[in-house]
């Protein structure tokens, strides 16, 4: 999320009461989670596990829970709490906007775009020309729909991530103040929901095709003229490049990248990158022809023990 006006890391620690070493005209130019940051973002780091990816990270500012001098070039917030004043900073930025209406006034509906009975449109949404917007569909606030896109009833674009802390007796929600893009020439089935971004943008690419019952994690980028069937689940901050084909109910888990080109059969679950261009199966996933010898000597187990 890009800050509007920007701010200095003196006016920042001053909005969480907060110490910090820097230059305090250092200037602050967006707000960001870890996995999608940018030169001039403030982002936090509340583990020692992800100390040194906070610090080596493009962000300039980095709330932390530990004191320590400040890396060259960038600037440090010390904070009791850096997930608490990091909300506290998404909260005061981008406070949640109530609707007023079905279709928010201040939305933006391009040409020849057709939205049927019982959609719901968020504040500052974009859709493109030649849209075809079934009923019942949900687009959150901020949202940004291309051109010649379809939607079919009952998809929610744009609700919260699923990002949660762990407290010793409840959990604590990551504010999510990022959106959805969804670029030319994308159709998504019924009942398929997209989360938003925690900070920056979930993104479907140019030419996919996404079928029922689909569910796309926050800030998961999406390439060009994928194909996904039924019932695929992606976690969050997933990396998908162009051309990926994921069969029915295709598990993937998060923070991964799938390569161009690759396809997953059915029901299978991938819990580490794959490169592009081949074909996998199983869980965890194998390539597909590795995966179909191993079941075929499985079956052969029975017959092993009985001569052993």
């Amino acid at each position: 999320m890009q800050l509007t006006p920007k701010k200095t890391l003196k006016e920042i620690a001053a909005m969480i009461s907060a110490e910090y070493a820097g230059d305090p005209d250092l200037v602050v130019s967006g707000i960001n989670e870890i996995h999608r940051v940018e030169k001039g973002d403030i982002t936090f780091v509340d583990h020692p596990k992800y100390y040194k990816k906070a610090l080596k990270s493009a962000a300039t500012t980095i709330i932390i829970n530990q004191k320590m001098a400040s890396p060259n070039g960038k600037a440090l917030i010390f904070s009791d709490d850096p997930f608490h004043d990091f909300v506290s900073l998404v909260k005061r930025f981008k406070p949640f906007q109530e609707a007023q209406s079905m279709i928010s006034p201040s939305a933006k509906i391009g040409k020849d775009t057709i939205i049927q009975p019982g959609s719901f449109i968020g504040n500052h949404v974009s859709i493109g020309d030649h849209c075809l917007i079934h009923s019942n569909v949900t687009i959150y606030d901020n949202c940004t729909i291309g051109n010649n896109v379809i939607i079919h009833s009952g998809a929610v674009i744009g609700a919260d991530a699923f990002y949660f802390k762990r407290r010793p007796q409840h959990y604590d929600k990551l504010e999510s103040c990022g959106a959805v893009v969804i670029e030319d020439h994308v159709e998504i089935g019924a009942n398929t929901t997209i989360d938003k971004g925690v900070s920056g943008s979930t993104t479907i690419g140019s030419g996919t095709k996404l079928d029922n019952l689909i569910q796309v994690g926050h800030d998961t980028i999406i390439g060009r003229n994928c194909l996904f069937a039924a019932q695929v689940g992606i976690a969050g901050c997933v990396n998908i490049e162009d051309n990926v084909i994921l069969w029915g109910q295709v598990g993937v888990q998060k923070d991964l990248t799938i390569g161009e080109g690759a396809v997953v059969l059915g029901q299978s679950g991938i819990a580490k990158s794959l490169e592009g261009n081949k074909t996998y199966f199983g869980s965890p996933v194998l390539e597909a022809n590795e995966k179909m010898k191993e079941l075929a000597l499985m079956k052969r187990l029975p017959e092993v023990i009985k001569k052993l």
